[in-house]
């Protein structure tokens, strides 16, 4: 009786219950699920990632699809399954494109998210398998033409649930980083930088005073407030990349356009309070002059860190401004009552330093025609070929020095082609 009485509590049996009692509906528009979205989101029972929030994800889709229900329609998939019982299970908001001739579904704002999971309403929706969510999805990319679904960046665990679809996943080039926040800013402080640590960023901050005044901490809380700290974001962004020479992602007005909506209430673009993204910057207090940024997308117990910035002028550069402003972020953030912290997908030497937690990240290719599944081929090969790399000093070094010599031949090209004209 007690062997009975532990199957019937267990995750067997709740996957039973799940299986095969899943009905799938797609929606091609963000109106028309809006109300069922913020329901499920809401749900203190629901699985998500700040990433799947309707603010994040309309936030990207006004910036770079268009507002109306016309042009959303020919990208626009957002997968619900329902249960038998019409409840909202699982939300999966899709973006199809033709590449190479091949429709490819990925997650909506793929490229800006650190995550890519669907939201579950519930840990008990999250337990159903794997098997069943590939069928449903394969099913949907039929009626719906699409050839293959590229679900990168899906968390193994996510709160400390499996995620269904990482049972299919392959491991990712990357991993993503992260701590545990503490009960008290002072707590997690100590926890997170040793005595050494705090002592030479309390130096550090001394200096940058010295050198230029007094120095605060702020989030933005007005759109005045994000317009100046995004804007000198994007002139350091700028900088940095030309330094480097490296193409400029946030040189693209439609990605800037999202930063910002998304850093604005949905339903009122003049409230900052409550945003889908949050922005904050180190500021000098005389001046307004920005020192470094940080913008993260968040739920109400999560900070997930999108991108980071600073002023690279050398004497700014000593006192380490990114750094003094990660310590009050990550302060801040624990006396908000946020449980969780991140720094996102990829390996930096800041993130080693204060995190503790590592995010396993699969990539999840799920073909549906023979098209999909020889589109999909080069992607997986692409994907453990960069892990292996990202994974070696030999190879990494290597690949660096190889992706100099590219970007400086394609300069001399461009200059000599100049010349020629």
């Amino acid at each position: 009786m007690a062997v009975l009485a532990h199957d019937l509590t267990g995750a067997g049996m709740i996957q039973e219950r799940v299986r095969g009692q899943l009905f799938p509906e797609v929606f091609r528009d963000l109106a028309s699920v809006e109300a069922l979205w913020r329901s499920v989101e809401s749900d203190p029972a629901a699985l998500a990632t700040p990433y799947q929030r309707f603010d994040w994800a309309s936030a990207f889709v006004a910036a770079k699809l268009g507002c109306t229900a016309s042009e959303q329609d020919k990208s626009l998939r957002i997968v619900v399954l329902r249960d038998a019982g019409g409840r909202p299970r699982v939300i999966l908001p899709l973006q199809v494109a033709r590449e190479r001739g091949v429709r490819v579904a990925r997650v909506i704002g793929c490229k800006h998210a650190n995550y890519h999971m669907p939201m579950f309403a519930s840990r008990e929706a999250a337990s159903m398998r794997a098997e069943d969510l590939v069928e449903i999805l394969r099913r949907i990319g039929r009626e719906a033409g699409i050839d293959v679904y590229l679900l990168g960046h899906q968390p193994r665990f996510w709160d400390g649930a499996a995620n269904p679809l990482s049972l299919r996943a392959a491991p990712a080039a990357s991993d993503a980083y992260g701590l545990i926040l503490g009960p008290d800013p002072d707590t997690t402080a100590k926890r997170v930088f040793s005595a050494d640590a705090r002592k030479k960023m309390r130096s550090k901050e001394k200096k940058l005073i010295e050198a230029f005044g007094p120095v605060e901490y702020r989030v933005a809380s007005t759109v005045e407030e994000v317009t100046s700290y995004l804007s000198a974001f994007f002139a350091q962004k700028a900088s940095r990349f030309a330094a480097m020479d490296i193409a400029n992602p946030y040189a693209d007005e439609a990605i800037r356009r999202f930063i910002a909506a998304g850093a604005c209430r949905h339903d009122d673009p003049s409230e900052v309070r409550g945003a889908a993204i949050e922005v904050s910057a180190l500021v000098a207090c005389n001046s307004g002059r920005v020192f470094a940024t940080f913008a993260g997308a968040v739920s109400d117990v999560r900070y997930s860190g999108m991108m980071t910035s600073f002023d690279q002028d050398p004497v700014v550069g000593r006192s380490s401004p990114g750094d003094i402003l990660l310590h009050h972020l990550i302060r801040d953030q624990t006396e908000r009552g946020r449980r969780s912290f991140d720094l996102g997908v990829g390996e930096a030497r800041y993130k080693a330093n204060i995190c503790d937690e590592t995010i396993q990240l699969g990539e999840v290719t799920i073909a549906v025609t023979l098209r999909g599944h020889l589109f999909a081929i080069p992607a997986i090969a692409a994907t453990r070929l960069k892990r292996r790399i990202k994974r070696s000093e030999r190879l990494a070094r290597l690949a660096k020095a190889v992706q100099k010599a590219v970007r400086r031949s394609t300069r001399q090209g461009q200059t000599a082609g100049e010349i020629k004209i």
